[in-house]
């Protein structure tokens, strides 16, 4: 079930907000009514971003392994075509 707080809850139920995220499920924090941020356990951001951070690795060995560079319009463009097709 989706857990959404008011951001309060986040300094005085800090240990209820805590016993969901272990669970591995995010809690949506509300401040004045929208949404304001997500709390989430180490282990659930570390799945959400390892991708990313391993992609990024990859594209720094890529990197130095040539003098080529491309624009970000370049890039794009590219992306663009490929999405497309």
């Amino acid at each position: 079930m989706i857990q959404i707080r008011p951001v309060s809850d986040l300094r005085n139920k800090f240990t209820d907000i805590e016993d969901v995220v272990k669970t591995g499920q995010p809690v949506y924090l509300t401040k004045n009514g929208y949404g304001s941020m997500v709390v989430l356990s180490l282990d659930a951001y570390s799945r959400l971003t390892n991708d990313v951070e391993y992609a990024l690795d990859a594209a720094d060995r890529q990197a130095k392994q040539t003098d080529v560079r491309y624009t970000h319009e370049e890039m794009f463009s590219k992306l663009r075509g490929a999405t497309n097709g």
